[in-house]
């Protein structure tokens, strides 16, 4: 069995997304402990919500405004997709190995209205722990997936894509299809 994917036994509620500027999304979180029953229900809830929000492929803890190093991560629906560990959910993950940068357009539910181009790692190595079982596991990841889990780590760390384009020339008006 993959230790990435754990049955929570819980169900998870739909949260509602903050959006910048609020503080919650610019103060680093702290971590947490993820054999908490809280930190269990935030994990599915984090699920639930990302599952209900179309082109989501990722949310963390501060995006619906709770300050914790937790989020979840599902790519395997999106085009762009090379490498795939189906819905899973980290907390207090961090970056242990990073490599081959590259720039790409990134868009936020927490700053609907705009996309950035960010320069970021395409191969990645996260560690993490899973919520309930509080297992340690190593994920290693590239191409959009890699752009995914940086991406959440840095909600959690306090940081938007917005603080890491290299000005205004790099954002861009979210194109919206009717």
């Amino acid at each position: 069995m993959n230790p990435l994917h754990v049955d929570l036994g819980v169900t998870g509620s739909v949260l509602d997304v903050v959006r910048a500027p609020a503080g919650v999304l610019s103060t680093p979180s702290p971590p947490v402990d993820p054999t908490a029953p809280e930190v269990v229900q935030l994990a599915a809830d984090l699920v639930a919500t990302m599952r209900v929000s179309p082109g989501c492929v990722g949310l963390a803890a501060p995006q619906v405004g709770v300050a914790a190093q937790v989020f979840c991560v599902d790519v395997s629906a999106h085009p762009k997709t090379r490498t795939s560990h189906g819905t899973f959910v980290l907390c207090n993950a961090e970056v242990v190995e990073a490599s081959r940068n590259e720039r790409a357009r990134e868009g936020c539910m927490s700053v609907p209205d705009l996309t950035g181009d960010v320069k970021r790692a395409t191969r990645l190595v996260v560690r993490g722990r899973v919520p309930l079982t509080g297992a340690e596991v190593t994920v290693t990841t590239d191409a959009f997936e890699a752009r995914a889990l940086q991406h959440e780590i840095d909600h959690c760390a306090g940081l938007l894509f917005l603080d890491r384009v290299a000005g205004a020339h790099a954002l861009h008006q979210r194109q919206t299809y009717l």
